[in-house]
């Protein structure tokens, strides 16, 4: 993982985060002080995004269906902080942008909040490993006749 993360992965692997890593990462930078209070934009709110995937074989884009999402804004000292959430946990919702928030305003709170997002990252990666390994087990060998 690089030194640094862009906003874009950070909130990525923020909204993959389990309630249990990111919920009490945002209590302890609040109760320890790393993070000031922050102000709540949007309050933790549910609702529907669209799932647009791609055919594999022409690679045409279309809809598969919605998604239940949880959305929430806020500002830690001026600075923004924002995610969105698959499902329905407002707490964890919540947490994330508070995250992103003080990620983006503390030295301190980032480095804490990139090593959370590192931990996801090596998590995911060992998934999707062993979802491949899964998947090359099944691969189909053809030999042509001539």
């Amino acid at each position: 993982m690089p030194d640094t993360l862009t906003r874009e992965r950070r909130c990525e692997l923020l909204a993959a985060a389990e309630h249990d890593e990111i919920v009490p990462l945002a209590e302890r930078l609040l109760a320890d002080g790393a993070t000031p209070p922050p102000t709540v934009v949007k309050a933790p709110e549910v609702g529907m995004v669209v799932l647009q995937v791609r055919e594999p074989v022409e690679e045409t884009r279309f809809y598969l269906g919605e998604v239940l999402v949880t959305e929430c804004s806020v500002e830690v000292d001026g600075v923004p902080g924002w995610c969105m959430r698959a499902d329905d946990d407002r707490v964890a919702a919540l947490a994330g942008a508070l995250l992103d928030a003080a990620a983006a305003a503390s030295p301190a709170a980032r480095a804490e909040v990139d090593a959370l997002c590192a931990a996801v990252a090596e998590r995911r990666a060992a998934e999707d490993a062993a979802e491949w390994a899964d998947i090359t087990a099944t691969t189909v060998a053809f030999e042509e006749l001539t």
